[in-house]
């Protein structure tokens, strides 16, 4: 078995399958989501034809959400998939967000919440996309001053209570919508389906990947992952390597690789944020030029999927630097210029 190559086909970086952006993002269950514009490029890069304006069209039309979902950290779902995410993570979610407000000493009373998330949602309505300019401004006509911080937290207990979601995609920053008026309602699911279906959707994006990368992905405790598993039942087997216990579907794919691709990959990418443990395809000694221990990603090159070196995506040109093997930056240029091609869309 060879890890960085399977994790190359089945997190689509090789040989993509998806035409449609909004199937990728289903697909991959959920997509880190930190940094506002290089999330396009995450979905992007994983599609058969990288397209700016494809991304855009299924943000503005709600069939691609972003919300604070696993880790209480910014994520990309599918519509399809926000009601089950949202009934999956609330809990977890919000005992994050309350743990964040007790560390900073702040205490928002439950009538407070109640106000706010009840402006938050008629601002969003009447604007139909509304920024957090607009709620300052909804918030001040009621005599009520609001930091950003503050604001922050308020916005992220709406969008997790399933009143707020994502809205038209701006250049540079976010915006919010109303969710029973962007997103469609579906059915309630029971939670042993939703947990099949997240660890179905998890393992066969990122597999081979362990029990342990499965919990800090998701978030979600150790007894509910196991759940996840088992009631995926024979879809899935356990392979031993190299003294760990890794997961595997019966449908992983394992044809298509092609050596000598270089891959820019964005920060916070799933490629890397989807492991408890990255040293498989990230040399333990090159660590920190991927990710410092506060948990802030940089962007990074990757060689047959192994990361290599990083690169700089917002240049006129192409900027690279190696920290493995004798790589220079003529030999990402045919990378660069797909990255260039996806941006000029």
């Amino acid at each position: 078995m060879n890890p960085a190559t399977l994790r190359l086909l089945n997190q689509q970086l090789i040989t993509p399958q998806f035409s449609d952006t909004s199937e990728l993002v289903s697909y991959m269950g959920a997509i880190q989501a930190q940094e506002y514009r290089m999330m396009r490029w995450a979905v992007a890069m994983r599609t058969k034809k990288p397209s700016h304006k494809a991304f855009k069209k299924a943000f503005d039309e709600g069939k691609i959400i972003r919300i604070h979902l696993m880790r209480g950290t910014w994520q990309l779902i599918a519509a399809e998939d926000y009601w089950m995410m949202i009934d999956l993570c609330a809990s977890k979610v919000k005992a994050i967000t309350n743990g964040w407000l007790c560390s900073n000493g702040i205490i928002i009373p439950d009538e407070e919440i109640r106000r706010v998330s009840d402006i938050l949602a008629q601002t969003a309505a009447d604007k139909g996309s509304a920024t957090k300019e607009d709620f300052v401004q909804a918030l001040e006509e009621r005599d009520i001053q609001m930091n950003d911080h503050l604001l922050s937290y308020h916005l992220r207990m709406a969008e997790i209570s399933g009143i707020l979601c994502s809205g038209e995609l701006l250049p540079m920053k976010a915006t919010y919508s109303l969710a029973s008026a962007k997103v469609k309602l579906n059915a309630k699911m029971d939670k042993d389906e939703a947990l099949s279906r997240i660890t179905h959707k998890y393992f066969q994006s990122r597999q081979p990947a362990t029990l342990e990368d499965f919990m800090w992905w998701s978030g979600l405790n150790i007894s509910d992952c196991r759940k996840g598993i088992a009631l995926l039942g024979d879809k899935i087997h356990l392979v031993r390597y190299k003294g760990r216990d890794f997961y595997l579907t019966d449908d992983c794919r394992t044809r298509g690789f092609r050596k000598g691709k270089f891959i820019l990959i964005p920060p916070y990418d799933e490629y890397l944020i989807s492991y408890k443990s990255r040293d498989m395809v990230l040399p333990s000694e090159h660590r920190h030029r991927a990710h410092n221990n506060s948990g802030i990603f940089q962007p990074v090159i990757a060689y047959d999927g192994k990361i290599c070196g990083n690169w700089t995506p917002f240049k006129n040109k192409c900027h690279a630097t190696f920290f493995t093997d004798n790589f220079s930056e003529e030999d990402t240029i045919t990378s660069w210029q797909i990255y260039q091609k996806f941006l000029d869309d």
